[in-house]
């Protein structure tokens, strides 16, 4: 998913980020990009080793997506008292701790650990991007802010592209021919253990690498030179739900989030149906890579589109296709129905900028108030989600739990028809 907008600002022309950082900042952006699509990938693996339901697997996306509600703006809060760099390094400390959990999860067989683990690892995800998106600004002149943050952003979606393939590989790959069901007892218990331990191979590589990123980033702690924040109490930003673009626009941005998290944690067991495609859980958890590689060439496409086609109108055209693309998905069979899921990415791929720009449009001063909110509304990535898991275990059909996603792009098409028709007042 695209970069988070972040509640706080650089003031503009008072730090300069030295260039020998802005590989590291690109790097951020990968990592945690494609930390985000990796939950694609564990929970059709915890699904069969824990026996649970759809409702209680998307127990991984509501606890991972739960911490940008709790954390987005005590996080802000502890950027601007420490500073970027050090909230940095203090992200991918904490992302750490969250993939050394794993151990523990695994050790001990137990289902809560494993989420408890997530929203740690997502806590630090967000301060993370908290620090991001203001680095992105620093590493050039003002008016190529855009610019920069597009091609950031295409760092974020090849995490998204690249994390989730070598993930089923390792992952699911790992996946066991005897099944849980069968098993009780001390044997249930050793089973997950045993097989739970591909998942704690992965991010215990994950938590080397952020250490590796963490180190190098504190030994450039004190190279902002000038760093300055506006101070902020409360929850800033909440009466800005009153005017009705910006309160559609962050309803858009929750009900987006939650359908494109909702429909990439469903791909394996979709494309796994012999329906569909009667893929193995490894090849399925390939393909999640054409759902998350097609909004990064999407964004790339977009971009240029949104220079000639409003962007309302661009939004709600979209919208559409993704409806579509579920409609055709759903109602056909074998590689159609397969692969017009997975091309919903490509519609994904300009929906969160977009609605996040329409939204702040006219906002002036009270931009990083609008930002910190949206930053708050990515909580849909928990609850839509949940909510698509208990209509499926309540109808026994994917097909039909994939008919929230559809209502969700839905209710973003009339935003965009709304506001192409109703240009804000800068």
């Amino acid at each position: 998913m695209p970069a988070t907008p972040t509640a706080t600002a650089p003031n503009a022309g008072a730090v300069i980020l030295d260039t020998r950082l802005q590989s590291f900042v690109f790097a951020l952006f990968f990592i945690f990009g494609g930390i985000t699509s990796l939950n694609d990938v564990i929970i059709p693996k915890l699904k069969e080793l824990f026996t649970l339901s759809y409702t209680q697997a998307m127990l991984v996306q509501f606890c991972f997506f739960t911490a940008y509600a709790v954390v987005g703006i005590p996080g802000a809060r502890l950027v601007k008292r420490i500073g970027y760099m050090r909230g940095a390094v203090a992200g991918l400390c904490l992302m750490m701790l969250g993939c050394l959990m794993f151990i523990p999860a695994s050790q001990t067989a137990a289902y809560p650990l494993f989420l408890a683990a997530l929203f740690v690892l997502a806590s630090g995800v967000v301060i993370v991007q908290v620090v991001a998106n203001p680095l992105i600004s620093m590493l050039g002149k003002p008016e190529t802010t855009h610019s920069r943050l597009t091609f950031a952003q295409a760092f974020n979606s090849l995490g998204t592209t690249v994390f989730p393939y070598f993930g089923a590989i390792l992952i699911l790959g790992a996946l066991a021919s005897q099944s849980a069901e069968t098993l009780s007892g001390a044997a249930l218990d050793a089973y997950r253990t045993a097989e739970s331990q591909a998942i704690v191979n992965g991010y215990l590589g994950l938590a080397a690498a952020l250490a590796v990123v963490a180190g190098v980033v504190w030994m450039f702690r004190n190279s902002l030179k000038g760093e300055q924040h506006e101070a902020s109490s409360g929850l800033a930003g909440l009466d800005l739900l009153r005017q009705s673009r910006f309160g559609f626009g962050a309803l858009c941005i929750f009900l987006y989030v939650g359908a494109e998290v909702s429909i990439g944690s469903l791909i394996v067991s979709y494309l796994s149906d012999s329906r569909v495609m009667g893929l193995s859980g490894e090849e399925a958890g390939k393909l999640i890579a054409w759902y998350w590689g097609g909004a990064m060439v999407g964004r790339f496409v977009g971009s240029a589109v949104l220079r000639l086609v409003a962007p309302g109108k661009v939004l709600a055209f979209v919208a559409v296709g993704a409806i579509t693309l579920i409609a055709v998905s759903t109602q056909t069979s074998g590689t159609l129905a397969g692969y017009s899921l997975l091309a919903i990415g490509l519609m994904n791929a300009i929906m969160f900028p977009t609605i996040f720009s329409l939204a702040c449009e006219g906002l002036g001063p009270r931009s990083a108030d609008g930002s910190g909110i949206i930053n708050v509304a990515i909580f849909g990535g928990a609850v839509i989600p949940l909510l698509t898991g208990f209509l499926v275990d309540g109808t026994g059909s994917i097909a039909i739990g994939l008919a929230l996603p559809a209502v969700c792009y839905a209710i973003i098409a009339m935003f965009g028809v709304k506001t192409a028709r109703e240009p804000a007042v800068i």
